[in-house]
Parts: C-alpha cells; sequence; structure tokens
C-alpha cells in the first residue's frame, strides 16, 4: 500500500549506513528518527480511517443478518396462518437478505486481514523507532569520539617532533655553556661557590687550615 512505500524502505534502512554516507551523522539520526515520527503518524492515521471501512463493513453485514432473521421469522407467521403464497416471499426475501450478509461477510474478512497486515507494519515501526531513539545518543556520542579522534590525528600529523626536539637539544647546549662558563668565571676569581654556600665545607675548610697551621708551629718550635 502506498502509505507504507517509505515504512518499508525504513525499516529495511541499516541506520550505520546512513550515518557513514552522512556529511553529519548528528543531524542524519535525527532526520531519520523525525521521518520515522511523520511515518507512523501516517500509517496511524490510515489504520483509523481503514478501521472505519471495516467498521462499516462489519454493521452493514450484521443488518443483513439481522434481517434474515426478520424475514424468517414473517415466514413462519405466514405458514402459521396458512398463508403460504407469502410465506415464500418472505423468504425470497430472506434469500436476498444472506446473500448480501454473504457479499458483506467476504468483503469484511478480507478487509479486516488487511487491516491486521497494517496493525503489524505499525506494530514494527514503533519497534524501530523505539529502537532508534535507544540508539540515537550512542551514535551520536559516537559521531563526536570520531571527530575528536580525527581532529587529533591531524594535530599530531602536523606536528614536526623531530624539530621540536632539535629545538629543546639546542636550548639544552646552550644552557650547558651558561653553567660552563659561570663554573670558569668562579674558578677564575677564587670563588668557591660550593664553600660559601655549603655550611659544612666551609667547616671542613677552617678544620684543615687549623690542622695545617698546627703542624707548622710545632715545626717551628712555638709550641
Amino acid at each position: 500500500m502506498a502509505i507504507f512505500e517509505r515504512l518499508g524502505d525504513l525499516i529495511r534502512s541499516n541506520i550505520n549506513d546512513l550515518i557513514d554516507r552522512a556529511e553529519n551523522p548528528e543531524k542524519m539520526v535525527k532526520q531519520i528518527i523525525i521521518d520515522m515520527e511523520e511515518q507512523l503518524r501516517d500509517a496511524t492515521a490510515g489504520y483509523a480511517t481503514a478501521m472505519g471501512g471495516v467498521n462499516q463493513v462489519r454493521k452493514q453485514m450484521e443488518q443483513a443478518q439481522a434481517q434474515s432473521k426478520e424475514w424468517e421469522r414473517k415466514a413462519k407467521m405466514a405458514l402459521s396462518a396458512g398463508n403460504e403464497e407469502l410465506a415464500k416471499q418472505a423468504l425470497v426475501k430472506k434469500s436476498d437478505a444472506d446473500n448480501l450478509a454473504a457479499t458483506y461477510s467476504t468483503n469484511y474478512e478480507t478487509m479486516n486481514t488487511r487491516l491486521m497486515d497494517m496493525k503489524s507494519q505499525i506494530d514494527i515501526l514503533k519497534q524501530k523507532l523505539s529502537e532508534a531513539r535507544s540508539r540515537q545518543a550512542m551514535l551520536i556520542a559516537r559521531s563526536k569520539m570520531a571527530d575528536a579522534n580525527e581532529a587529533m590525528a591531524k594535530s599530531l600529523g602536523n606536528m614536526d617532533s623531530g624539530s621540536a626536539f632539535a629545538k629543546m637539544d639546542k636550548m639544552e647546549a646552550k644552557i650547558a655553556d651558561k653553567e660552563a662558563r659561570a663554573d670558569a668565571f668562579s674558578e677564575v676569581s677564587g670563588v668557591d661557590t660550593m664553600t660559601e654556600t655549603d655550611p659544612f665545607a666551609a667547616m671542613e675548610q677552617d678544620m684543615a687550615v687549623n690542622s695545617d697551621l698546627e703542624r707548622l708551629k710545632k715545626e717551628m718550635g712555638l709550641l
């Protein structure tokens, strides 16, 4: 049926395949849900219209069946009154009502079967729509993660790590050169930076000097 043409396409479609082909997966998956919601509304409206037709045929069938019973009652009444001719006329009317009821019954069964098929397709669409809604957040999250990974890969690809480390090596060499020159100036100026900054080193130096002084005094007989 025409109302289910796009419905069938949506049900057969694989959401992930659609996303792979989409330029904006987030918009695509949202549009899929919008389309499915629209199809569900159209299908439900079509189902309601069809149900109205089925109910109408069912009522006509029941009316024909009721008329058949009524003509049979009148035929019996005519026979009871001894009027066989009137009874036959009533039975002719009953036969017409039976034929009409049979036609309505056939139409009703056919239409009701199609109505059940429509209901099954609507149930399938509801299931697919529920699945799409539950997967929407997950698919969008995966899309964003893929975008982030792609951006990071591009950043790393644009980074010249060899050049960066070469610059750092050059800077480290300059710092080492400055440290060497500072040590050289300290040596020339006679400043022992270690002694100046380390009190224990200064103490050891004083003790060594005093020891040498005592030794010289003893050698010269001054003690």
